[in-house]
């Protein structure tokens, strides 16, 4: 090599790092760009951003490739709330080393976050997760940013139909009105009222109003007297037949009260509402216990609570009213629907099976979203599944209640093209996101002599399990409404002391109609050993079964012959007839030997109960005596029944 290529060499060796530098760190960038970089960190530590970006800016200008200038900029535009050159300087930074700062990809997601770009904010977010990331807060924030984007970017492509509407103005006002809750036949809406203006923020002034529905239209909403307090009342949740009111009071002493804010209740007499009482210690804590909702069944309540137990700041709890009127210890519904996070406002449908919540932890378009969990068979919750987009938005969803027939959900918002403040709207509910089919027995129930209202014990079972599915008690004028959720039949008993029981069979094991409730009159007789007495004719045995073709009595027989056994044991010197009636499916003969068969059946069933013989009659009628056309399936239904007589 000659002298010439020697020095020519040397001068290479000596340049190369200069033409092969990617980019410029602290550690080696040139003077002035780092002495400006150092002045706008000092500038920035002090909160002084719109100075620390100057410097950012001169340090890049002196090197464009001072990725630690170009992270800080960032950042910088970040506090400064300008996230698309945030963005830029982040993805620039970025490209010159993506593993010199691998956090650089979580704020860049938390940026395209922002910025509703959520497959970019997935892929970065998932980026950052990959590079091992030691700090456990940044990871969860990240793992977060991820499932929120990946659901984000979906739902948005999958819009659900949404199309909300005012309820109209005899409901909302200038003020906020929020938190709704229907009675079962959707012709009552309570609701809590902010008695000050929308824009004293921070205040309450919490009443219950309710408006009722006449040809379609919510009428002018009035104060609900007897609970209204000069306190707060709000978070409410009413019965199906509007009976019963739970909600939250905060703050109240000398009451019984244990907590910050408890659950409290009152009852509808005819008088009017009672004076609200504190639930006891089984389900208040010292802990914050609201937002309640209550089961069709009247048995279960589940609420919002943060008691010593709680998964996040908010978890749902469950109790469940036992027989005698206890309630059972409150538990946690468990991590299928509890997160780290808050979980709050429930609504449990009539259905029984179907939950409407809020969450902000888990997957959704941020902030609280709104979500629905089915219970399985087993009791226990399946996953839930967010109502999706544009029901959920980045903004704070809040409760929701849906209509018996699942075809309209009610819920609150501050949206443009209301009164002002925040005010229900309805809308269409999806398909895919409607409560299993429920319909309601609706009733009155008399003296059959009198015709005075009775306040009378109701039960209904259902008959596949004997298990209990409501027991309640008639209001003071005698009426009653039951929820009775599809796929079951149900056995109905009323019954009051010195009365002869009515019983009825509801089969909804194919389907339940909203827009065909059952509505009966029920006429209870007096006990009296006289059968010519006022109002006296034959009882009815809906919910004995037999075998088709057969006087064999079915298991799901016994439990209506026992309360037979009940009112003669109650009642000895009362003497029955059992009678047996069929269809007119067959020949004469045959269905007057099938009926006394049948008859002949109860009667032996009786006796083994202990009933004297000399007290019991039997006798077939065949298809002689129907009560309703042989012409369609449910009329030779009804006619096929067993029935008892005094006599």
């Amino acid at each position: 090599m000659n002298r010439s290529s020697i020095i020519a060499f040397i001068l290479l060796a000596l340049v190369q790092p200069a033409f092969c530098q990617k980019y410029f760190s602290v550690e080696n960038a040139p003077g002035k760009a780092l002495k400006a970089y150092n002045e706008g960190k000092k500038h920035r530590e002090l909160g002084e951003n719109a100075i620390a970006l100057g410097y950012y800016e001169k340090a890049l200008k002196e090197e464009p490739k001072f990725i630690d200038a170009q992270f800080a900029l960032a950042r910088t535009y970040v506090d400064l709330r300008d996230f698309f050159k945030a963005e830029r300087y982040f993805e620039e930074a970025l490209t010159l080393d993506n593993m010199y700062w691998p956090t650089g990809y979580f704020y860049l997601s938390a940026v395209e976050w922002t910025l509703d770009k959520y497959e970019e904010a997935a892929e970065h977010a998932g980026l950052f997760l990959k590079s091992g990331p030691q700090d456990d807060k940044t990871k969860r924030e990240a793992e977060e940013i991820l499932a929120n984007a990946t659901f984000a970017a979906e739902a948005i492509k999958h819009p659900v139909p949404f199309n909300p509407q005012p309820v109209g103005n005899g409901i909302n006002t200038g003020l906020d009105e929020y938190f709704p809750c229907l009675t079962a036949d959707g012709e009552m809406m309570i609701f809590t009222r902010n008695m000050l203006p929308a824009n004293m923020f921070g205040q309450r002034a919490e009443d219950f109003y309710t408006s009722r529905k006449v040809n379609g239209v919510w009428q002018k909403a009035e104060p609900v007297e007897g609970v209204n307090t000069a306190l707060n009342e709000g978070a409410e949740s009413i019965s199906p037949d509007g009976s019963w009111l739970v909600f939250t009071a905060c703050n109240r002493e000398g009451d019984g009260s244990v907590g910050m804010c408890d659950l409290y209740w009152s009852q509808l007499k005819s008088s009017g509402w009672t004076k609200p009482v504190p639930f006891s210690r089984a389900i208040n804590s010292p802990e914050w216990d609201a937002q309640p909702t209550i089961g069709a069944d009247n048995k279960t309540l589940i609420f919002t609570s943060s008691r010593a137990g709680t998964s996040g700041s908010l978890d749902l709890w469950e109790a469940v009213r036992q027989s005698g009127g206890k309630w059972s210890k409150p538990q946690n519904l468990g991590p299928a629907i509890n997160t780290k996070g808050d979980e709050h406002t429930p609504f449990l449908h009539p259905d029984g099976q179907t939950l409407y919540f809020a969450s902000n932890k888990l997957p959704g378009m941020g902030g609280n979203d709104l979500f629905l969990a089915r219970r399985k068979t087993d009791g226990t919750w399946g996953q839930p599944q967010n109502l999706g987009y544009p029901i959920n938005t980045k903004g704070e969803e809040g409760m929701l209640t849906v209509s018996l027939d699942g075809l309209t959900a009610y819920f609150a918002t501050n949206r443009p093209g209301g009164q002002g403040g925040i005010d229900i709207y309805q809308f269409e509910l999806p398909q895919n996101l409607r409560p299993q089919p429920v319909t309601y027995a609706r009733a009155l129930v008399k003296d059959a002599s009198t015709g005075y209202p009775l306040v009378a014990r109701v039960e209904f079972t259902d008959l596949k399990t004997g298990q209990s599915h409501v027991t309640a008690f008639t209001r003071e004028d005698g009426s009653f409404l039951v929820c009775l959720p599809a796929g079951k039949e149900y056995a109905l008993n009323v019954n009051k002391e010195k009365y002869l029981f009515y019983s009825e069979n509801f089969n909804l094991t194919e389907s339940a109609t909203f827009d065909k409730p059952f509505s009966l009159n029920i006429d209870l007789q007096p006990v009296s050993i006289d059968p010519t007495a006022a109002g006296s004719k034959p009882v009815i045995l809906r919910n004995v079964f037999f075998e088709t073709g057969s006087a064999a009595l079915l298991p799901e027989s016994a439990a209506e012959l026992d309360r037979l056994v009940v009112l003669l044991n109650d009642a000895p010197a009362l003497k029955i007839q059992l009678n047996g009636h069929t269809d007119n499916v067959g020949d004469n003969n045959s269905n007057q030997i099938l009926s006394e068969a049948r008859a002949r059946a109860v009667y032996d069933y009786l006796i083994t109960k202990g009933t004297a013989t000399e007290r019991l009659k039997f006798k077939g009628f065949g298809e002689t005596q129907p009560i309703d056309t042989n012409e369609t399936p449910e009329g030779r239904g009804r006619n096929r029944r067993t029935e008892f007589v005094v006599w």
